[in-house]
């Protein structure tokens, strides 16, 4: 009966992930095709600069609850371990990056994983690790302007920012699992934006938005 109850939370997860926010809200808003704007990620952030604020902010807004959705589901609803859990988290990153309804495209991922950590990290009695995440962000986007620059630190961190908190082996490998599975989606905008900068230092790490597009 457990593992049916986890097999049904990685589901959710998946088919929860793999809602299309920055399609739909880009389609309502211009009749346009997201993946044909900008950098074709169906993320928060390409909508933001491609279709402007409120779509963003809708977008954003339906991504993190996405992530917080599925682990609260798997956590109160089906009352299941740890583990489960945090492959139903998993699972809901999988399918925000590889959309089910848009033949596997999709978007980088960071706002479902703030809304899995945002319930993972309070249940389980480590609310700092939200701090710990939103300054690994914030710092270095304040100082380099690049948001793809912040995100891949915090990335960096997050294993570590797991293990420190929860001394956790299994939560600690699910972390770093989630890094890698973000970090492939960014590591080609990265590299061509690498490619592409004049300045290596002006244009790429610190780009005022110009790049991860």
């Amino acid at each position: 009966m457990i593992i049916m109850k986890e097999v049904i939370a990685i589901v959710i997860g998946y088919l929860l992930g793999s809602i299309p926010a920055a399609y739909i809200s880009t389609r309502l808003a211009t009749g346009k095709d997201i993946r044909q704007l900008g950098g074709g990620n169906v993320g928060g952030l390409n909508t933001f600069r491609e279709v402007g604020l409120w779509p963003a902010v809708i977008v954003g807004i339906t991504d993190v609850s996405k992530g917080a959705a599925a682990a609260a589901i798997a956590y109160w609803l089906l009352d299941l371990p740890p583990l489960a859990v945090m492959l139903t988290g998993l699972a809901t990153v999988v399918g925000h990056n590889w959309m089910l309804w848009l033949k596997f495209s999709g978007g980088k991922g960071m706002g479902t994983t703030i809304g899995v950590l945002a319930v993972l990290f309070p249940v389980y009695g480590y609310w700092i690790g939200l701090i710990f995440i939103f300054a690994a962000i914030i710092i270095p986007y304040i100082i380099t302007r690049n948001i793809a620059i912040a995100m891949g630190i915090a990335l960096f961190c997050l294993p570590f920012i797991t293990w420190l908190g929860m001394n956790s082996v299994s939560g600690s490998i699910m972390a770093f699992l989630l890094a890698l599975i973000i970090g492939v989606k960014f590591f080609p905008t990265a590299k061509d934006s690498w490619s592409k900068a004049e300045s290596k230092k002006d244009d790429f790490f610190f780009d005022n938005w110009r790049r991860d597009r």
